[in-house]
């Protein structure tokens, strides 16, 4: 079964179940995987599907932190709900041992030796392991590598 297919089913049981708050953050993700797809004329695969939850994740987590500064505990835990319900279809993260070898070996596979190398080495990472941790680290931890190399 394909993450579509997961998703899709998740809603048909949330309709069952009478969970609208689950239904209606579900049809958020189904909308925006079929957004994509418009846009890109193309059927999503699950890498696809994975890049457009860890970009509505990101979204998700923004709005936390200025709901939550502005005093805003009711929408921020709305928020909450569905960034949760978001991270159920990412696959398991990664530890920072792990992240830290794949940095290594697209370091070694790109032959980056200065800042001026990070595009590449992120894009060979990104192929490998986006959706299955934060990007915005693995940019700093590849930037502090890049310049103590």
């Amino acid at each position: 079964m394909t993450l579509k297919e997961r998703i899709n089913e998740d809603m048909k049981t949330a309709m069952r179940a009478r969970e609208s708050a689950r239904l209606a953050a579900i049809r958020l993700l189904l909308a925006a995987i079929k957004q994509k797809e418009v846009d890109e004329r193309v059927t999503l695969d699950d890498a696809a599907v994975i890049a457009v939850i860890d970009k509505m994740l990101k979204q998700r987590r923004d709005s936390i932190t200025q709901y939550r500064a502005a005093a805003r505990d009711d929408l921020a835990d709305a928020e909450q709900f569905e960034a949760d319900l978001l991270a159920t279809y990412l696959p398991a993260g990664l530890t920072e041992q792990e992240i830290d070898v794949a940095i290594a070996a697209a370091v070694a596979e790109t032959g980056a030796a200065a800042a001026g190398d990070m595009g590449r080495v992120m894009t060979v990472l990104k192929a490998k392991i986006a959706g299955r941790c934060d990007m915005a680290e693995v940019s700093r931890k590849v930037k502090a590598k890049l310049a103590g190399h």
